[in-house]
């Protein structure tokens, strides 16, 4: 075992997810924060706020930045929040002249929001792809074995016949459903987040709304009021995650129980035992059920984060650096398993 089996040498063949740790990797963090002071530069330049020359200034040296990682993560310790030391290296590669117009109006958490939010863009590309061919999968195997018999089981007994079909339609109405929903949460998500101090753009008098907007549309995220206390945006996503994950769940452990005599359906490939070679065990129906355990119990955390005291809290918004993104690490292994798994199935029930 290790801290997070997500990134670890061997564990992570199993549970890992490379696009997911890219997505939430030192390198693109720091990327996006880099973007979002671009665009923050360039939208006040358009609102008359600084001159065109510092903002070219601004992006040239965002461009050419090379962090000092081991100077961020001391000042981390102090700070609690990488954006003050992440800003200190940054003036000093812009001419004096030009430093005050850095990161003008914002505050840490505009800086650390709005990065997740770019990088959640292909979070939820991912999940949209994921879930398609899940669906199309499921739609393979219906016109495959559809209308093969299958015993019907209720409390884990058997029940009365059923077909196939019926089997894959309890499997696949959830996901259709799941999709409706992203797409309802693609009209809303990513999101900006700017709000300044305390929420209130003080330092950017009425000018304030028109840099939002302009810096949503540089980003591609949704323009939206600060939202640094109203955690529900985040939570919604996460329990989101959790309905995937658990809809997955479900077809794992199906599987795994019929693959349990042999007779009801038949996996190509399958994992190899130690001491009895003759085994082929459902590993990844079993990993499915593991992965939607695991974000049925990481969404507790998550509702945690919302009491997100007064204007920012430090606590629970630690909490939500600590639990999201293994959450979405752990989608998109689910998505990219329950494909294999599906795409495995060589026999159905019994024509």
């Amino acid at each position: 075992m290790s801290i997070s089996p997500f990134d670890h040498p061997f564990l992570s063949g199993l549970i890992g997810d490379e696009e997911a740790a890219q997505w939430f990797s030192t390198e693109s963090d720091i990327a996006a924060m880099l973007q979002f002071e671009i665009a923050l530069a360039k939208a006040q330049v358009t609102e008359n706020i600084i001159e065109s020359a510092a903002a070219e200034v601004i992006e040239k040296a965002c461009g050419a930045f090379s962090p000092d990682i081991a100077a961020l993560k001391s000042a981390v310790a102090s700070d609690g929040v990488v954006v003050p030391e992440l800003i200190r290296q940054l003036r000093e590669i812009i001419p004096e002249q030009h430093r005050a117009s850095l990161h003008l109006g914002a505050t840490s958490q505009d800086v650390i929001d709005t990065s997740l939010m770019i990088r959640l863009k292909p979070v939820v590309a991912r999940l949209d792809t994921g879930l398609s061919d899940i669906i199309a999968k499921l739609d393979q195997l219906e016109k495959s074995f559809g209308n093969n018999d299958l015993m019907g089981r209720t409390r884990m007994q058997a029940a009365i016949p059923i077909t196939v079909n019926d089997r894959i339609e309890s499997w696949r109405s959830p996901l259709l459903r799941h999709r409706k929903r992203l797409d309802t949460l693609e009209l809303q998500l990513p999101v900006i987040q700017f709000g300044g101090a305390a929420g209130t753009l003080e330092k950017l008098g009425d000018k304030g709304p028109a840099v939002r907007k302009q810096m949503a549309a540089l980003l591609g995220l949704h323009d939206m009021p600060q939202w640094h206390s109203q955690r529900d945006i985040i939570v919604e996503f996460a329990d989101f995650l959790s309905l995937i994950s658990g809809s997955l769940g479900k077809i794992g452990q199906d599987v795994a129980l019929l693959a349990q005599g042999g007779e009801e359906i038949k996996l190509s490939g399958g994992g190899k035992s130690s001491a009895m070679p003759h085994k082929q065990n459902p590993v990844l129906a079993e990993l499915l059920v593991a992965l939607a355990r695991y974000n049925a119990t990481q969404v507790s955390g998550m509702h945690h984060a919302l009491i997100h005291e007064q204007e920012r809290s430090g606590a629970a918004w630690t909490l939500e650096w600590m639990i999201l993104p293994s959450m979405v690490a752990t989608t998109t292994t689910a998505l990219r398993s329950a494909s294999s798994l599906l795409g495995s199935i060589e026999r159905f029930g019994s024509a």
